[in-house]
């Protein structure tokens, strides 16, 4: 199901399902927000101090009661993550995604970490998501704010993402998937995990050394996670090491797998990243460097 676009006077839900929120970027980004038009609801997490441990911005039962609490709030139409790090996975055995399925379709936008909750959120209640920049980031800049807000409001117009050259050419088709490889690779075995059967992936991560990436890739690879895949999209790699190594590495890894692979498409821990929708049908042709959505990812 794709949930309902925002319109002016909507209220949107800022929770913060992973790592503490940065006071002063939360407060820059706020009016930034407001500027759409649209009530901000600011969580109890968001503005809370560290928890226990200092790493999450709260308990795990705090912060699923907010993500909860969130969802089934009637007049909520998105839910939008304030920051990544680390803590998603551990809350989602705290939500009742049976009362978040009653509650009806929303949006949930953001990134990183947040793949947990998008890959829950497909899996669970069966829609699409938005893998979107976060407002308390140093990377939400200009074209990452109007990018969001696009999606958000007038997704027609965000049916195309253009970007990066092609490592192994071709074309393909498939619903959209992946996110955070780290994430992907952590959630093996989980009732969330999925796959990527049928699909085209996208796969970013940050700070994670070349060695690092080729376990995680070998990871999926030997559990049937890319068995079938279709095609493969890649974002940043910032601060991953080398970026010819990096390249070298998707290569060998995936490049065996014979399907369409395109490199530095622009999402993920970098500047000026787009939103890209989840769980929506596209094409993707690795030789011209795009990415086209067969309908808008929210109503």
């Amino acid at each position: 199901m794709r949930p309902p676009r925002l319109r002016a006077g909507d209220t949107l839900a800022l929770v913060a399902p992973s790592g503490p929120v940065p006071a002063d970027l939360l407060e820059k980004a706020l009016p930034v927000l407001s500027g759409w038009g649209v009530e901000v609801r600011i969580g109890p997490c968001v503005r809370a101090s560290p928890g226990s441990p200092p790493y999450l911005s709260g308990s795990d039962a705090a912060r699923a009661a907010e993500f909860t609490e969130a969802w089934l709030d009637p007049g909520v139409r998105c839910v939008l993550a304030a920051r990544g790090g680390y803590g998603a996975q551990r809350m989602l055995d705290l939500v009742d995604w049976a009362a978040l399925r009653d509650a009806g379709p929303k949006v949930l936008a953001g990134s990183s970490d947040v793949t947990a909750l998008h890959r829950a959120v497909n899996v669970h209640l069966g829609l699409s998501t938005l893998f979107s920049p976060m407002p308390a980031s140093v990377l939400f800049d200009d074209f990452a704010v109007e990018h969001l807000r696009r999606a958000l409001f007038e997704p027609e117009r965000n049916v195309v993402v253009r970007g990066g050259t092609a490592l192994v050419p071709g074309r393909a088709s498939g619903i959209l998937t992946g996110g955070n490889l780290s994430l992907l690779a952590s959630g093996l075995g989980t009732p969330e995990a999925g796959s990527g059967r049928d699909a085209v992936v996208l796969l970013e991560d940050v700070t994670e050394s070349v060695y690092r990436l080729d376990r995680m890739f070998t990871q999926l690879l030997r559990s049937g996670w890319f068995d079938g895949v279709r095609g493969i999209v890649l974002g940043s790699w910032a601060a991953c090491g080398d970026p010819a190594e990096v390249r070298r590495l998707v290569l060998d890894r995936l490049g065996p797998l014979g399907v369409p692979v395109v490199e530095e498409f622009g999402f993920g821990h970098v500047a000026s990243s787009p939103t890209v929708p989840l769980g929506v049908q596209v094409s993707l042709d690795a030789d011209l460097g795009t990415l086209t959505f067969d309908s808008p990812a929210l109503i």
